[in-house]
């Protein structure tokens, strides 16, 4: 459930109360006086659903952003309204759009996590550990820019797009340099000895592509972009259904063992499964914004 409070003058205030009326998804409408300014406090309980629609109407009033906010509350009992909008289960492009924003950004959580992906992928690799491989997949956060990617696209915000696609870039490049450094370092102390092929590891699957990396891929941007949504407890499972981190993770080791083919096929491999990530999730939201019915009493 969202909560809307807007601050308002006296003359926009029955004009305003009545546009959120004709609003399906808006409920429990409140006007009170404040009690400084000469202002009116106009409060309601918005459904996910509808809350693109009420930004429409106070976009269409000329309302300043600093007059209204639009939060997320917690909703302890579960029911539906006479509208047919559930009070959990709404489509909000608005809420969806201010996630896409907030992993939009390279911060230094983000990038220390990829690091962290990028070490346990890259020891994976070396020891041929499924087990190593899949923590490195579930550690790394790399599902939230692309995500974000496929919101500025459908969006037509090529800035977000951009910029999204830039931070899983350098996310990316992060896991290879690390999974470099810890095969160089594992060779310089002796651990990793001269006789070791990385062409000979159970794990050829992040160097060689076919048919079903692209539809494993495909259906994992449809299950991301869901679960994007929904803020989904699925998000770990997409995660480790594709092999982004694995297959950057062995570019790196095959860079520090001198295997050039094996790393262009890892590369290719990693190049396949993010653009048909991002297709799979761009066409998922495009089809929900496209079918999502507007309501309107």
């Amino acid at each position: 459930m969202l909560r809307l409070r807007v601050d308002v003058l006296q003359s926009e205030r029955e004009q305003l109360v009545e546009e959120l009326i004709c609003l399906d998804g808006v409920r429990r409408i409140t006007s009170d006086p404040e009690l400084h300014g000469g202002q009116f406090m106009i409060s309601a309980d918005v459904e996910p659903a509808a809350a693109d629609n009420v930004l429409d109407v106070l976009h269409g009033l000329d309302l300043h952003h600093d007059d209204y906010v639009l939060v997320r509350e917690e909703v302890l009992t579960r029911g539906v309204n006479p509208g047919g909008l559930t009070a959990s289960g709404g489509y909000s492009w608005v809420e969806i759009l201010g996630e896409a924003r907030a992993n939009a950004r390279p911060v230094a959580r983000y990038f220390l996590l990829m690091a962290v992906a990028g070490w346990i992928a890259g020891l994976g690799v070396i020891q041929s550990s499924t087990i190593l491989i899949v923590g490195a997949m579930a550690v790394s956060p790399d599902l939230m820019p692309i995500c974000s990617t496929c919101v500025g696209i459908v969006g037509r915000r090529m800035r977000l797009a951009g910029s999204s696609f830039l931070t899983l870039v350098l996310g990316v490049g992060t896991v290879m340099l690390v999974a470099c450094i810890v095969t160089l370092a594992l060779q310089l102390f002796g651990i990793l000895d001269g006789n070791f092929d990385v062409r000979e590891v159970e794990l050829q699957g992040l160097a060689e592509a076919d048919y079903t990396t692209g539809l494993i891929a495909l259906g994992a941007g449809v299950a991301a972009m869901l679960s994007f949504e929904t803020r989904g407890q699925s998000a770990v499972g997409v995660a480790i259904s594709v092999t982004t981190v694995p297959a950057a993770a062995f570019f790196g080791a095959a860079i520090a063992l001198g295997e050039i083919t094996q790393a262009w096929g890892a590369l290719l491999v990693l190049g396949i499964n993010l653009v048909l990530l991002v297709i799979g999730g761009s066409i998922t939201l495009f089809c929900q914004r496209q079918f999502t019915p507007v309501h309107r009493k």
